[in-house]
């Protein structure tokens, strides 16, 4: 599908209001506005981003009644959306090396809200990229410690791994040891599941374990195949092809030892990480009903109330780091665009680079190159201030 083509977030306020229609005359009613960014990884959270773009769009359209709603697909920065304790603790990072990770614990809910990026991220080894011996294990720790806190669901926000092990370096931390024909433990990393045997589940942390797990997951790709996590996410993570083929062979077999379906959708996040918690699970309660797989996105969206919002909006912005097929799989842009869609509101994305078509009918705005992190606040001013423009000039076009 084709859309407008993408504008570009290289001109000022004063230059976007020259960019009005000379017989344009803005409405007496107040445009209701939604802003509803997703992160833009290494340069803005998501509670920055809204803020800055709604700045924008505020020099163009002054009277309107604009409203900031930070969101989160299961990626970096998603825990933060919830209410909570912020618990900081020693752990590993994805390459074994210590480090300290947060996550949010909310006490009276008895949930924890863990970013699997908090300590299992791409960032902390982007120096040495570990595709094939990169694990999860300090997101267990994260587990194990919520679990003591009093936690009896977890809630794993899936996205920004540096890993593809299919979750079993948190098994490990939770004392479910991968096993080799031999009863040699495997190396660390998803390169290593092609020799997996059986588990040794005799230190098995039972209540850790057997909490009730929510998984948010940041695409609907499954955890095998030309769609699945190696071959989709494998290259960002620093996978050669010859490394993305071992890997998704590696998972396949994962898939097998525990008998977890392949080809279910969002098993592919975080390195196929529900592929472990799946089995775990199931060898706690004799059943995968206790494993939750759901969209990050519209989970974020339902707990910001985000559809009601939009239902009274006339202009709904989002954005993201970069729009590419990926972004029609779950995440927040495609998910606020469905929404603001579905209720008729007009639609804007933002992203710094565009590789694929967004949905027939929204404006594409291009920020530009993020590289200048001292920037990105006045390229999203610029870019919300264009993207209110665009808006007006629909507006108008529609009479």
């Amino acid at each position: 599908m084709t859309n407008s083509r993408p504008l570009t977030g290289n001109s000022s306020p004063d230059d976007e209001r020259a960019g009005l229609p000379a017989n344009f005359v803005a409405d007496a009613k107040t445009v209701r506005v939604v802003v509803a960014p997703d992160s833009f990884k290494g340069s803005a959270n998501a509670h920055d981003a809204a803020e800055w773009i709604a700045e924008g769009i505020q020099s163009v359209i002054i009277d309107c009644d604009i409203e900031h709603i930070p969101m989160a697909d299961g990626g970096e920065g998603t825990s933060e959306l919830f209410s909570g304790e912020t618990v900081t603790l020693p752990t590993t990072d994805a390459a074994g090396r210590l480090t300290e990770a947060s996550y949010v614990y909310n006490a009276a809910e008895e949930t924890a809200y863990i970013d699997v990026a908090a300590a299992t991220g791409l960032p902390a080894v982007k120096d040495t990229p570990v595709p094939l011996t990169g694990d999860t294990y300090g997101t267990g720790v994260l587990i194990a410690d919520a679990q003591t806190r009093g936690a009896r669901r977890i809630v794993l926000c899936l996205g920004g791994s540096a890993t593809i092990d299919g979750g079993t370096g948190i098994l490990v931390a939770l004392g479910a040891n991968p096993l080799n024909a031999d009863g040699h433990p495997l190396r660390h990393g998803g390169g290593a599941l092609g020799e997996l045997d059986h588990f040794d589940t005799a230190k098995v942390n039972i209540p850790a374990a057997s909490v009730e797990w929510v998984l948010l997951a940041d695409s609907e790709f499954p955890a095998t195949g030309p769609q699945g996590a190696a071959h989709i996410f494998g290259p960002q993570k620093g996978a050669s092809p010859e490394e993305v083929e071992k890997v998704d062979a590696a998972l396949a077999h994962l898939c097998e030892v525990t008998g977890v379906d392949p080809d279910q959708a969002g098993y592919g996040a975080a390195g196929g990480l529900p592929i472990g918690i799946t089995w775990l699970s199931e060898l706690m309660h004799g059943t995968t009903e206790h494993v939750h797989v759901v969209s990050g996105a519209r989970t974020v969206a339902a707990a910001q109330g985000l559809k009601e919002k939009i239902a009274e909006a006339n202009f709904v912005v989002t954005g993201e780091g970069k729009y590419d097929e990926q972004s029609a799989a779950g995440k927040v842009a495609s998910v606020v665009s469905e929404l603001a869609q579905e209720a008729g509101a007009t639609t804007a994305i933002l992203a710094g680079a565009f590789e694929a078509d967004v949905p027939e009918g929204v404006l594409a705005v291009n920020i530009g190159d993020q590289a200048d992190h001292d920037d990105v606040r006045a390229q999203l001013v610029r870019a919300g201030a264009e993207a209110a423009v665009a808006y007006l000039n629909t507006s108008a076009a529609q009479g």
